[in-house]
């Protein structure tokens, strides 16, 4: 039922009528009248009756499509390519194949096609990225998407959501006006209030001041509730052409206005750039209330219908519509805009590179960027369109007939977290690659082991609220750990600075910066693990070499004590070689007290002459 509000044009999926005859008069009527669904059974009563042309071939797989019955449609187009070399015939079968989920085959045609129509744009875009199928099917998943409990037996579709109010626009009034396209009602405007503590919706309600007998919707709305924008089809503005060889009134979409006054929309007057040559629907307006989105295939568009804004001033006058341009435009049918708080315009496309049908793509406006598929369960094999997102109460929403009917699903966004871990040299902070980077869990599980690129760079996808441990490697420098809160949703830098191994060996004594205690204390500070690191590295790498390690006190306490508080501190530096992996024979020490002071300056010290004496030694045994 999306294609109402989408703009009633056939571009994509109609090839000119150059075969009808008087035995196809009543089916091409029919077809001409938009009832394909009476159209249908009109070309198949002649196929029965024995006619196996081309053009009714095409004529029946075309009604199929438009009615959404897609193996049917498979069939028909599969017995007209086999003597038509017609270009849109055969690109229709293939998006027909990608909608009915047969990939392969539908490759198989695109490089047919490429092949026999090879200064196609279709053909080239192909040629530039043959592989742009699976690419969008291994895609990470951007969000979870769920049905919710309103849709009704027909068409539902266009949900947005303000406040504690869901609008969208559904074919659910019975025993009224039958649409013959597919013979449902037609759309009317409804909605449903959402309830957020357990995501259900109440029995929607039709708006009535806004809906006619004809097609309305979807809408969007201003911040502050006041105003909105709906589609609705120009029979009521009387702009519509009459065929009287075809008995057909040709109205177009457009776009209305509305304000609220005393919770009734009044005031409804359509927008100054309609005209009935054209369409202009599913409008999306701005948070600023200034720049209104929406679709059209007035003179400019690039395909079949584009993507249109247009600046809403402050008197109420608008300015003169614009094209999106080809960052967003093809010249397939792009429609469905939202424009998000963020600056994201979301929008449907059934360009040729997606997964079939209409997909969802999504671009930046405030900065260079290109439009982004946004991959599977977004877009499926079918039609997937109207995607919206309220930031405040975090509830997104997208329609589809992905199960044969338009219905609306929630979408909720998978917080992705990453963690963008840069190595570097703590002294020169020069970039190191080849670092090893290990990603444990806050039990120091390992998540992930990988080495940093040219750059010094690993970028590793977290999950959000969760903690993680960082661990580098890397051969001349000390490991180190670094801890991450809990990540939140984005990319997170982590400078991962990592000092090298500066140390003197003698023949007698590894020299490291001095491993200084805290007054009275024999626990290993921060600063003392970052110098012992550099010792585990070095035995690490030399695994003959035994140390005798030498701990002394300053000169305040008495000497037994001293000699007591010493042999802790020996305790503690072998007990921390051991927590690194280096065997406890070949660490062993003595504490010396006070009887070898690095400056003997007895009851005179200074603290720091103090703190100089409070010092740890490496002696090499072997």
């Amino acid at each position: 039922m999306k294609i109402y509000s989408q703009i009633l044009l056939f571009v994509l999926f109609s090839v000119v009528s150059t075969a009808q005859t008087k035995e196809t008069k009543e089916a091409d009527q029919l077809f001409d009248r938009y009832e394909y669904g009476s159209a249908a059974k009109a070309y198949m009563a002649l196929v029965e009756k024995g006619n196996k042309s081309e053009y009714v071939y095409k004529q029946l797989a075309e009604s199929y499509f438009k009615i959404e019955k897609t193996t049917e449609a498979e069939k028909w187009y599969a017995l007209t390519v086999k003597s038509s070399k017609n270009a849109a015939t055969l690109y229709n079968y293939i998006q027909v194949l990608k909608y009915n989920g047969k990939y392969d085959e539908a490759n198989t045609q695109m490089k047919s096609f490429a092949n026999q129509f090879p200064n196609d744009k279709r053909a080239l875009a192909f040629k530039s990225n043959p592989d742009y199928l699976n690419i969008l099917k291994n895609k990470e998943p951007l969000f979870e998407v769920n049905k919710i409990n309103l849709n009704a037996e027909h068409s539902n579709f266009g949900a947005v959501l303000y406040g504690k109010t869901l609008y969208f626009a559904a074919a659910k009034k019975e025993g009224t006006k039958i649409y013959g396209w597919n013979e449902e009602p037609f759309l009317d405007l409804y909605q449903s209030e959402f309830n957020k503590q357990d995501n259900t919706y109440g029995v929607p309600t039709g708006i009535s001041e806004l809906n006619s007998v004809y097609h309305e919707g979807p809408l969007t709305m201003t911040k502050d509730g006041k105003t909105i924008y709906f589609s609705s089809e120009s029979f009521k503005d009387k702009l519509f052409e009459k065929d009287k060889v075809k008995k057909l009134k040709f109205g177009q979409v457009s776009l209305y206005k509305a304000v609220k006054d005393n919770n009734v929309w009044t005031a409804i007057t359509p927008l100054p750039f309609n005209d009935k040559s054209y369409s202009t629907g599913n409008p999306s307006i701005d948070s600023t209330g200034k720049i209104l989105y929406f679709a059209s295939n007035m003179p400019g568009s690039i395909g079949g219908t584009d993507i249109w804004k247009v600046t809403v001033n402050a008197d109420g006058s608008y300015g003169t519509p614009e094209n999106m341009g080809p960052e967003v435009n093809t010249e397939a049918d792009e429609n469905f805009p939202f424009i998000a708080d963020d600056n994201t315009l979301y929008f449907s496309s059934n360009r040729l590179l997606g997964l079939g049908g209409l997909d969802v793509y999504a671009i930046k406006l405030d900065g260079p960027s290109k439009a982004i598929n946004l991959g599977s369960p977004i877009n499926s094999n079918k039609d997937d369109f109207s995607f919206s997102i309220d930031n405040e109460n975090k509830a997104g929403y997208i329609s589809s007939n992905r199960l044969g009917k338009d219905a609306i699903y929630s979408t909720t966004a998978i917080c992705q977290a990453q963690v963008l871990t840069i190595v570097k040299n703590a002294k020169t902070l020069d970039l190191i690659a080849g670092a090893k980077i290990v990603v444990m869990d806050t039990n120091k599980n390992v998540l992930e082991t990988q080495f940093s690129d040219s750059e010094g760079k690993y970028l590793y996808k977290g999950e959000c609220t969760k903690k993680y441990i960082v661990a580098v490697y890397k051969d001349g420098y000390i490991t180190k750990e670094f801890s991450l809160d809990e990540l939140q949703a984005g990319i997170i830098a982590l400078d991962a600075a990592v000092d090298p191994i500066d140390v003197v060996v003698t023949e007698t004594e590894i020299v490291l910066n001095p491993i200084y205690f805290e007054n009275n204390k024999s626990n290993i500070t921060t600063q003392g693990a970052e110098e012992l690191d550099k010792l585990v590295y070095i035995m690490g790498q030399n695994n003959d070499l035994k140390i005798f390690v030498k701990s002394h006190t300053d000169f305040r306490g008495q000497d037994d004590y001293n000699m007591r508080l010493s042999d802790h501190r020996v305790d503690s530096t072998i007990a921390y070689f051991i927590s690194k992996g280096i065997s406890a024979e070949r660490v062993t020490g003595k504490g010396f007290g006070e009887t070898e002071p690095k400056v003997n300056c007895g009851e005179k010290c200074t603290e720091e002459e103090h703190a100089l004496n409070r010092r740890s030694e490496f002696m090499i045994v072997k």
